[in-house]
């Protein structure tokens, strides 16, 4: 009897060869996770294992029915981890972090968003779990259960932790420092396996919500020091230029500078901003600097000067910090701060996090006339939100500063056809077709905004600031890119597509294409400065885009840098002029400068620093109080 039993397949090898062999087709299909050599698609392949192995080892210690009913639970489970995974890659070309999983307040908002990139197909990744339900349930005599003795549990566990650690070790020689890669996702999935980095997530999660607690006031010393030995004057020509004047900052959603003079189907896409650019200043090598948080991280950049997360968004896991952001700054300059944007006011926490950043108030959803006839996608359509915005601006008080955030140029790029100034691209790729229309249509909402400003008189007293807020079309979209740009999408020129436009109009001051590297980061020393207001006492990692000492620079969140001559990205150097890759030499005098810059960033949110910061005696005071916590 015994032996017959060991004649029958066990649940615990079936379940786990069927998992990791599903997560490896799902690394090979659904990610693009780029292998180098032969040792990378080992590891690739063998990475899920010990996971796996560990994971439903655990119905070793149970009794027949116990086993085969946490084994179907657990293959279901980690199914729909690696199936979330899935969904989350195809628009925002990264893996699922805890703090995303905070924002789940978001998904209500979603929509179409979501149904748009789930697939009938997509029940494959299931697929295993059905036949193990199937074969438990049809052919219960297939499969074998014994109970194992204390010898056979050790001897399988040191395996899995064998397999475990020759993972890590192959892993660190191809990668050496793995681990201090946090904000390197792919890295780490390629490497450990989605599963391990999710614990090893979890791990950082933890880590995280104890740096607050142990925060230590004296840690601002050395960020001080940095950034007083980076700051940079402004430009005299250009101080207090726009001082006392309002400031219309607007957001322009996933707008990236390649429409910018460009033509789809014989027509501009956005000859409304291809004309207001020449009556104003316009930065052509400008980045976004977003992580996980998109619009709220563009937002955290502009307003604070400092890098989002690598991990979740800073307006979900760190609303309560202490903050010096440009509207907590203006208010005290006698300026009136308002954002205004017509969704709902608690996504991505906006209500909480905007009392943090001293916004005066929000125009939100109940502050618009929202119907069914004036909404499309996410909700309304941007030419109505302008329109019904001008009547806020008129009420507010003078100066005022005020944020718009725009929603129609929103994936999946959904409109009607009536609101259609061009036609759709022609490719095989439905996102990158239907990016285009919806690009026009906002320009064409900016050129309504800016003649009802004119009409109402506020156009003569106002800077106004337009910015990409992150990329609309992700890296899973490059070989349509590819298509409409003429040319191979290498990570070189992903990188250089994470470009936004930058447009500041100044009244009374002459168009010019300004060629200088910056980033979101920049914006509010730049504001600041053109208002007439100091910033030299700040935290800031941005510096003033007009300053004529300014160094050609900008950072992205995955640790990527551009520089005047050079990109680096994916640990390789490229030449901006010809796009090739080029010594790494020629990038290495700036590693320290990205690397200090982003730790220094996330110093300050985790430990919640700039509570213990006194920016009117921060040039004199060097020594800072410690955590009373």
């Amino acid at each position: 009897m015994k032996n017959n039993k060991w004649t029958k397949a066990s649940i615990v090898v079936i379940a786990t060869i069927l998992l990791w062999l599903k997560t490896y087709i799902a690394y090979k299909t659904s990610f693009d996770i780029k292998i180098e050599n032969w040792r990378q698609e080992i590891i690739l392949f063998m990475n899920p294992l010990s996971f796996l192995m560990v994971i439903f080892g655990i119905s070793m210690f149970m009794k027949e029915k116990a086993q085969k009913r946490y084994i179907l639970i657990t293959s279901f489970i980690v199914s729909a981890i690696l199936f979330a995974n899935v969904v989350f890659y195809r628009f925002f070309n990264d893996f699922l972090t805890i703090p995303v999983l905070f924002q789940t307040s978001n998904m209500s908002d979603l929509g179409s968003s979501v149904t748009e990139l789930i697939n009938f197909s997509d029940l494959l990744y299931f697929a295993d779990f059905l036949v193990l339900a199937l074969l438990l349930k049809v052919k219960p005599n297939l499969i074998g259960y014994r109970e194992y003795t204390k010898v056979d549990r050790r001897a399988y566990f040191l395996v899995a932790i064998a397999i475990s650690f020759f993972n890590l070790g192959m892993a660190e020689t191809e990668r050496p420092q793995l681990l201090t890669r946090t904000f390197d996702r792919e890295m780490l999935v390629k490497n450990i396996g989605t599963y391990n980095y999710h614990l090893y997530d979890a791990f950082l999660q933890s880590k995280s919500s104890a740096q607050r607690a142990m925060a230590d006031g004296s840690e601002l010393a050395d960020i001080d020091n940095y950034v007083r030995a980076n700051y940079l004057p402004p430009n005299e020509d250009m101080f207090g230029v726009a001082k006392g004047k309002n400031v219309i900052l607007v957001s322009m959603e996933s707008t990236q500078n390649f429409v910018i003079n460009q033509t789809v189907n014989g027509q501009e896409i956005t000859p409304f901003l291809n004309d207001f650019i020449k009556e104003s200043y316009y930065f052509n090598n400008f980045y976004h600097q977003t992580g996980q948080g998109k619009t709220s991280d563009s937002e955290f950049l502009v307003d604070n000067s400092l890098y989002p997360l690598s991990r979740g968004a800073v307006f979900f896991t760190h609303s309560g910090n202490e903050y010096t952001a440009t509207p907590e700054i203006l208010n005290e300059n006698g300026y009136f701060t308002a954002s205004l944007h017509a969704n709902n006011k608690s996504f991505w926490n906006r209500d909480i996090m905007y009392q943090s950043l001293g916004y005066e108030r929000f125009y939100s959803l109940p502050d618009y006339d929202v119907k069914e006839e004036n909404s499309v996608g996410w909700g309304m359509k941007d030419i109505e939100f302008f329109q019904q915005s001008v009547d806020h601006l008129k009420a507010m008080p003078k100066p005022f500063y005020s944020k718009f955030i725009t929603l129609t140029n929103h994936f999946p790029f959904e409109l009607n056809e009536e609101d259609r100034f061009v036609e759709p691209y022609t490719s095989n790729d439905k996102t990158v077709n239907n990016y285009f229309p919806t690009v026009r249509y906002q320009d064409e909402a900016l050129k309504l905004f800016i003649q009802k400003l004119k009409e109402e008189g506020l156009y003569e007293d106002s800077i106004i600031i337009l910015y990409g807020d992150h990329y609309g079309i992700s890296e899973n979209h490059n070989k349509a890119m590819g298509e409409y740009l003429g040319k191979e999408i290498t990570p070189f020129e992903s990188t250089q597509l994470q470009q936004v436009p930058l447009i500041v109009h100044i009244p009374g001051q002459e168009g010019k294409t300004i060629p200088t590297v910056g980033g979101q980061i920049d914006l509010k020393p730049t504001i600041l400065h053109l208002l007439g207001i100091d910033t030299k006492n700040n935290i800031d990692f941005g510096s003033d885009l007009f300053s004529k000492d300014r160094l050609d620079f900008a950072v992205l969140r995955d640790g990527s840098f551009i520089t005047k001559d050079h990109v680096f990205t994916r640990e390789t150097c490229y030449d901006k002029i010809t796009g090739e890759p080029t010594d790494k030499t020629a990038c290495e005098p700036f590693f320290d400068q990205a690397k200090n810059e982003l730790e220094f960033s996330d110093k300050i949110i985790y430990g919640d620093l700039l509570r213990f910061y006194d920016d009117k005696n921060a040039s004199k005071e060097k020594s800072y109080p410690k955590s009373n916590e």
